[in-house]
């Protein structure tokens, strides 16, 4: 393995301390990844030597600011492979970004009786803005089903694409379960039958490579603070034939050409859905965190991760009374489980006082437990930064409480 992880812990000043007297141990990436000292410097350099604000000033520091949020903009471009850094819309995360779509592509291509196509495993982020057009077009959801192990039915999935479906709304990962979408696939699917789709890459950004002209999708979102940037900040990209046609989300500052209270005329892309004053010290510190995880190699993340998954889920099997949710092959650095006689949440607050952060609860994933028959679950989720000794902590955390149970 060509990943030095002892290496990459000294850019992660937070791994570095302890809780309750124990080292800590973060297995809440899922939630939100830590940052390295690279993006916390450069949120630091940005407000104390370049903030200014950006695109409508002539002075050195709006220049300069500008220079560098643009630059930030084709460094996602890049990252993605998208087409053009016309096509890169910068939101306050995955959440808005499919917000957005939900609005505007609502606006411009749906209408009352239509249907949208979502999986039994979305985020609620990547349901509720739907049922919302839902309920405002008088529109329908249609939802796609999986197998016991979190495998999404393709031959249910074909049988929902009708002539009535204007758009597919899809995780590439799922949040609770690990399970790896063949979003690729499923895109090839849609297009036989003239179908968008929409990916919600919060959770496999930071773990895979994204191609977004080789999958071909028509939209991809995915949050700053997910893929080891700053908060509050988020990434849409769309194929330019669909955000041409799209109206503004929000109106005001940046996304307009000319006012005049007869008529307001519209900015070019990508300015037509950023209204407002955009986060230009973020969009910088992203262009860090990206630059940064290029220079490990995502290949090797992967790679590194595939391994950490797999430790954790061989020592954790062995565990009475524990059942693993979600069992599909080839799943991501996500490790969802319950003990039957013990709460998640009594699980969550135990291995807190012994330094090791999880997340309890529905995971913002309410369908999919139900699917499960669980109102909520204990989670652990990987980065590139954990260790195989913080894995031997943890399952020996949880043989500690079983036995207080």
């Amino acid at each position: 393995m060509s990943l030095s992880v002892s290496e990459i812990r000294k850019d992660f000043p937070i791994l570095g301390q302890q809780v309750y007297g124990k080292p800590l141990v973060y297995f809440d990436n899922a939630a939100t990844t830590q940052k390295p000292l690279c993006v916390i410097r450069t949120i630091e350099e940005g407000y104390a030597l370049h903030n200014a604000n950006v695109h409508r000033g002539v002075h050195f520091l709006s220049q300069q600011a500008t220079d560098a949020h643009e630059q930030a903009r084709q460094t996602v471009q890049k990252f993605i492979n998208a087409s053009s850094p016309d096509e890169i819309i910068f939101t306050r995360g995955t959440t808005e970004s499919i917000n957005l779509v939900a609005f505007s592509f609502g606006e411009a291509f749906c209408h009352e009786g239509d249907e949208i196509v979502v999986s039994v495993m979305e985020h609620h982020s990547n349901i509720v803005p739907w049922q919302m057009l839902c309920e405002r077009k008088h529109m329908h959801l249609r939802v796609i089903p999986m197998t016991a192990e979190g495998v999404l039915c393709m031959e249910d999935y074909k049988a929902l694409l009708s002539e009535r479906v204007r758009l597919v709304a899809v995780t590439q990962v799922s949040n609770v379960l690990g399970t790896v979408n063949p979003v690729k696939e499923m895109i090839a699917e849609a297009h036989l039958h003239n179908i968008p789709v929409l990916v919600d890459g919060a959770q496999a950004i930071a773990h895979l490579s994204v191609d977004v002209q080789d999958m071909d999708a028509d939209f991809y979102a995915f949050s700053a603070h997910k893929v080891y940037g700053p908060t509050g900040l988020g990434v849409l990209y769309g194929k330019r034939k669909f955000l041409d046609a799209m109206p503004p989300y929000q109106g005001g500052g940046e996304m307009i050409d000319q006012v005049h209270f007869e008529k307001t005329t519209y900015n070019v892309l990508p300015f037509k859905f950023e209204a407002g004053t955009p986060d230009f010290i973020g969009t910088t510190a992203l262009k860090s965190a990206l630059d940064y995880i290029q220079s490990v190699g995502m290949d090797n993340i992967a790679a590194y991760e595939h391994e950490l998954i797999g430790y954790a889920t061989e020592h954790v099997s062995s565990l009475d009374g524990m059942s693993i949710i979600g069992t599909a092959p080839g799943k991501g650095a996500v490790l969802s489980f319950v003990f039957w006689n013990i709460h998640p949440y009594d699980i969550g607050t135990l291995l807190d006082h012994l330094g090791i952060a999880i997340r309890t609860g529905h995971h913002c994933a309410q369908p999919l437990l139900e699917r499960m028959g669980l109102d909520v679950c204990a989670r652990a989720s990987f980065a590139f930064y954990n260790t195989e000794e913080e894995i031997d902590a943890f399952v020996a955390a949880l043989k500690r409480i079983r036995k207080m149970f």
